[in-house]
């Protein structure tokens, strides 16, 4: 019985975030009305697309600095649409613990996301980003299709990292770290939106992240608030890194097996090697075109089981 009355208060506190999207339906109905593929190609775009423009700020805000923007962006917008307060006054012990997991995971990721960045090439970040999600597509496969799928995917992946191994061993540190939290990303994102949380159980994440991640890069910020168009560039930043993306994912897992959403995934080292190209002149050689193709071949081939 007490399962059945955990949800209930979850999808109350999400509710208080639709009403405040323009009615209390108005997420639902365009959630619904497109696949939960779109949104996860959207998620998928703009995962990369803002980081891409991050490193181009790096040296007028810092790394850390940068983060610390963009998490502050993402938790102000976040915090009158979704009132993390009342979704942690109305969450039961159970749930508010899931909440600080999820938002100390954010903090965490993003930090190392934009450590890693700045040694090391983006696409080679977001293939290693994949590699921490293999298990979790490997849970859920039930038949010799996905297997085969996954296999695919994790090939072309590899020949992505290709012989990069021991360019810069602490930029690896930082890609790795960042991999692993990215496989909590999943898991407690997963059962955030599984939970009837959604974009609720999101703002609330982030509000935490941003508590956490306050004393990190706070110093290296302050650049931006005496550069008006430097912090525009840092908010631009924050809502197409952790606004649109991490909405889009809690569409998109809220509809599709976590198995499912995790193998998507495997878009994301396709994703951010076309952003490299277009954004930092990051030009991919042919093995890492090969891997590129072998990466889609494997997301054509899946098949979504049950949630």
């Amino acid at each position: 019985m007490k399962r059945q009355t955990q949800i209930p208060t979850a999808s109350r506190a999400a509710g208080d975030a639709d009403a405040a999207l323009n009615g209390p339906t108005a997420l639902a109905r365009a959630a619904n009305a497109l696949p939960p593929h779109v949104w996860f190609c959207v998620s998928a775009v703009f995962h990369y697309l803002g980081p891409a423009f991050a490193v181009l700020l790096f040296d007028q805000v810092g790394v850390l600095g940068m983060a610390w923007l963009r998490i502050a962006t993402a938790a102000l917008i976040f915090a009158p649409l979704t009132r993390p307060w009342r979704v942690f006054a109305r969450a039961d012990r159970a749930q508010r613990l899931l909440l600080l997991a999820f938002g100390a995971c954010l903090a965490v990721m993003n930090c190392s996301f934009y450590l890693a960045l700045d040694r090391l090439p983006i696409s080679l970040v977001a293939a290693i980003e994949f590699v921490g999600t293999i298990w979790v597509a490997l849970v859920g496969l039930r038949s010799p299709r996905n297997f085969a799928a996954l296999a695919v995917a994790v090939i072309g992946t590899l020949l992505l990292i290709d012989v990069k191994w021991s360019s810069d061993p602490t930029g690896l540190f930082w890609a790795f770290l960042n991999g692993a939290l990215f496989v909590g990303y999943i898991v407690i994102g997963h059962r955030v939106a599984q939970a009837g949380y959604g974009i609720a159980g999101l703002g609330a994440a982030m509000a935490v992240a941003f508590l956490v991640v306050l004393p990190i890069g706070f110093r290296e910020a302050l650049p931006a608030f005496s550069s008006p168009q430097l912090l525009v560039a840092a908010i631009g930043v924050g809502v197409c890194s952790s606004v649109i993306p991490y909405i889009c994912d809690q569409l998109a897992m809220a509809r599709l097996p976590r198995a499912s959403f995790a193998l998507m995934l495997s878009l994301l080292p396709l994703t951010a090697t076309l952003i490299g190209i277009i954004v930092l002149r990051q030009v991919p050689s042919v093995t890492d075109c090969v891997g590129i193709a072998m990466v889609i071949a494997g997301v054509a081939m899946h098949r979504p089981g049950p949630m």
